[in-house]
């Protein structure tokens, strides 16, 4: 479904953007996990979400959403899944598919494990290869790749593992993994990643502990076999899909939008950190606590933003964001170079050579990095336009280069739109909302 984006006058309006995406699904998996029913109001409501509300109910858990948009979860209890009579179809969600291999990892079950083209071509290594220390055995395609069949190990085996790289996907698996292990599981993190793993997992009862040593690493200790309670879960709004009308303000000239209850957990809020150190004006108000998560909502104003060389150990907490934060930098004054990106490499896309290629598209001027982009910003100025950019089934490039769109002089098209609806079904009318798209 191609979709073309052009100019937009001043944005204005008071809008929402869906629910936490990586909180969305750990709510489903977790209630499914709890003896009794818990209820979840704010669920995303997307492909990724909805693939893990299938795979859990076709394992047990009876899964309703009532007309009021809330969900109820009846969980069946930690060990108490049951063996899947079909494939678990992931779509496209890469989370979805590593946490519930944790999940399962140490469950007396086989499973099989399928995704669309894009995720069968996301590697799995990273998790399989603790998961397996831990007892699980896998069966994956070449290059450790979907489809691939797990069988789990009970009783498994308690893993004390330090992460190679800074993932919260496959901490989280570990971590899921040591729910039905007897004994301690403990997870060393030299670089903190986003933790909503760990605070929900306390607020479901687990004894989970975290402990911060001086030079920042994080030890997680959770201790097996668990009995998790059921709860009621409000999901704050996602701060990866609120980037997209936060940059869409930023650079717009004249615009004023308000974007009402984010989740501001700061192991996701460095794209907020780098938009101010650009020069952005954003404004966080209402600032509270929802479900054991800060939450607030952001007052963003049109800015003059100027080029920067952000750190490079700030990429766990924006991994989701760089996408629209090089759109930003394409029509910033001076030049942005972004650096220890490797992890782009391996998203829903290679996120670093699909941006840049779509970016001189554009007419942006770019140069690719091993691990990262230098970007040429127009201070300012619209940016020529074209396309049809090649989204490569990836949701974040096509919603960064429609933003991209609203300040360029010919329009940008995107070639596919469709898989926005992995993560921001509301999209469109969300720009419709602020009076970018006619």
């Amino acid at each position: 479904m191609p979709m073309t984006f052009r100019a937009a006058p001043p944005l204005s309006g008071n809008v929402t953007v869906p629910g936490d995406k990586s909180i969305s699904h750990r709510s489903l998996m977790l209630s499914a996990l709890a003896v009794g029913e818990s209820r979840v109001e704010g669920l995303l409501e997307g492909e990724d979400v909805l693939a893990t509300a299938a795979a859990m109910r076709a394992m047990g858990a009876l899964i309703e959403r009532d007309a009021d948009g809330v969900w109820h979860i009846h969980g069946v209890g930690v060990g108490g899944l049951l063996q899947p009579e079909i494939a678990l179809d992931m779509g496209n969600s890469g989370t979805s598919t590593r946490l519930l291999m944790g999940l399962l990892a140490s469950h007396d079950l086989t499973a099989t494990f399928t995704g669309d083209a894009s995720l069968s071509k996301r590697p799995m290594a990273r998790v399989t290869e603790p998961l397996a220390q831990m007892g699980a055995s896998f069966t994956t395609s070449p290059g450790n790749r979907l489809p691939l069949t797990m069988k789990g190990a009970c009783p498994a085996v308690p893993l004390d593992y330090e992460l190679p790289v800074a993932s919260a996907q496959v901490k989280s698996a570990i971590l899921l993994a040591g729910l039905n292990t007897p004994g301690i599981t403990r997870v060393v993190e030299p670089v903190p990643t986003r933790d909503h793993s760990e605070r929900m997992l306390q607020g479901f009862g687990a004894d989970l502990t975290v402990e911060t040593q001086a030079d920042g690493t994080r030890v997680i200790t959770l201790v097996g076999e668990a009995e998790l309670q059921p709860q009621q879960i409000i999901v704050p709004g996602d701060p990866s899909s609120a980037a997209f009308p936060m940059v869409a303000a930023l650079i717009v000239p004249g615009s004023t939008v308000t974007i009402s209850n984010v989740g501001l957990n700061s192991t996701r809020a460095g794209l907020i950190d780098l938009l101010r150190e650009m020069g952005g004006a954003i404004e966080v108000v209402n600032q509270r606590e929802v479900g054991g998560e800060p939450v607030g909502d952001l007052l963003v104003t049109a800015s003059a933003l100027h080029g920067v060389e952000p750190d490079p150990a700030r990429a766990p907490s924006m991994i989701d964001e760089y996408p629209v934060a090089f759109v930003a930098a394409a029509l910033a004054h001076g030049r942005s170079v972004f650096r220890g990106l490797e992890e782009l490499r391996v998203k829903e896309s290679d996120r670093i050579a699909t941006m840049a290629e779509g970016l001189r598209a554009i007419g942006a001027r770019v140069e690719e990095l091993e691990d990262g982009l230098i970007i040429e910003g127009t201070g300012g100025h619209l940016l020529p336009g074209g396309g049809p950019i090649a989204t490569k089934l990836d949701h974040r490039i096509a919603m960064s280069f429609a933003i991209a769109g609203l300040m360029s002089h010919d329009g940008v098209t995107i070639d596919d739109m469709r898989p926005v609806a992995t993560s921001f079904p509301t999209f469109i009318s969300l720009l419709r909302q602020l009076g970018a798209v006619a």
